[in-house]
């Protein structure tokens, strides 16, 4: 394979990585089942396009940076905000690839949810997936919960929620799964509320609503 295709592949592959908020949707964004499921997403199909891109850009930038930093730390994407989970013990490779997230085009946040640690900080990547995994297959099993809105990341143990609920109830039912997994040691949410005013399209909605954004 091209050293052109070599990239291509690996951020192909570290943007489908996590599973989260349809794993990647989006990169084949026009084949039929893929378009349709991030059609029903909260977010929407075109919005879907878009966080896609900002991984994928991300990822990109990570991989011309060093291998090690697209290996040591991954994204999640939901309406520009990013979450970036990882460990790594080096504060210099964490700052930059940070840094190098915010050229993405799209981006309106950035959550650092990165640690730095001595050593390899003892991750079980195996136990890690399989926390992973419960969860997705308890939300997607919960009639009161609209899985698809929710990206799941965890780290060490850590579980790091990403998405927009439907409301509150849900948003706390979603971390009550969460935390009653084996293993698990903590639930960070960034969940917003499907009707939160700072998501881009309730921002959209007051604009057009307010007669005083027409003159």
């Amino acid at each position: 394979m091209k050293p052109i295709g070599r990239i291509l592949t690996a951020v192909l592959l570290a943007a489908c990585a996590g599973g989260g908020l349809s794993g990647c949707a989006g990169v084949v964004i026009g084949a039929g089942a893929t378009a349709a499921t991030a059609a029903m997403e909260e977010r929407g199909l075109q919005q879907a396009a878009v966080d896609t891109r900002i991984k994928v850009t991300i990822n990109s930038l990570w991989l011309d940076h060093s291998e090690k930093m697209l290996a040591t730390f991954s994204t999640n994407v939901s309406e520009g905000r990013v979450l970036v989970t990882g460990v790594t013990d080096d504060a210099k490779l964490r700052d930059e690839a940070i840094r190098l997230g915010w050229r993405a085009k799209g981006v309106r946040e950035i959550i650092n949810e990165t640690r730095v640690v001595k050593g390899d900080g003892g991750d079980n990547l195996a136990r890690d997936g399989w926390i992973s995994g419960q969860l997705r297959g308890r939300l997607t099993l919960d009639q009161n919960v609209f899985a698809i809105n929710y990206a799941i990341e965890t780290v060490a143990g850590t579980v790091y929620l990403l998405g927009i609920a439907q409301n509150a109830a849900e948003r706390d039912r979603v971390r009550d799964h969460a935390r009653a997994i084996r293993y698990v040691r903590r639930v960070v949410s960034h969940v917003i509320l499907k009707d939160d005013p700072q998501r881009p399209v309730n921002r959209d909605k007051g604009r057009k609503q307010d007669p005083k954004a027409a003159n």
